[in-house]
């Protein structure tokens, strides 16, 4: 009560502000009920984007790579290397010249960190000098060092006397 004896509201508590019809639209339940259904519906909705990722991964699905011109025969002396961008112009790769018919060709990234292969030609290896890695050339499999897995072969053939790169297989787990 104030000064004048009158009550300063119809009621006579301070409940008058809440409208006791829709005094809980949200409670907890409700936003649980709200964030439980959020988060099934963020789920569902990445399911497409996992499937393909999954399928990427797990190589059940074949890619396709263009057939890309790297360089003349004639250009290539046996045990010379030439270095080429393959399967995309971001891609360093390596050729090697083993043989008279005898080709290799690898990504040219450690599959330890990534740094650049250089071709040990009075070795005949594949080095890695960023952490002393090695690797076997005729089947990019590690010999030596941190890295554990081959480097990725790029299949290569021969076609009217110009070497053509036709694709990169896939790591054999």
């Amino acid at each position: 009560m104030d000064k004048n004896n009158k009550i300063p509201f119809d009621e006579d508590n301070y409940t008058h502000n809440i409208n006791k019809n829709n005094e809980r639209k949200l409670d907890r339940r409700g936003f649980m009920k709200t964030m439980v259904g959020a988060a099934g519906l963020f789920a569902v909705s990445t399911l497409p984007w996992g499937s393909i990722a999954a399928t990427e991964l797990m190589g059940l699905r074949e890619k396709k790579y263009p057939k890309k011109e790297i360089i003349d025969v004639k250009k290539l002396n046996i045990g010379d290397a030439f270095e080429f961008a393959y399967p995309t112009d971001h891609d360093s790769a390596l050729l090697i010249r083993l043989g008279e018919n005898e080709y290799k060709a690898y990504q040219n990234a450690c599959t330890h960190l990534r740094c650049p292969v250089f071709w040990e030609q009075s070795k005949s290896e594949l080095v890695c000098p960023c952490h002393h890695g090695f690797f076997d050339v005729k089947t990019g499999s590690p010999t030596a060092g941190p890295p554990r897995r081959p480097l990725p072969e790029i299949t290569i053939q021969v076609e009217a006397g110009k070497i053509v790169a036709t694709g990169v297989k896939r790591y054999e787990t």
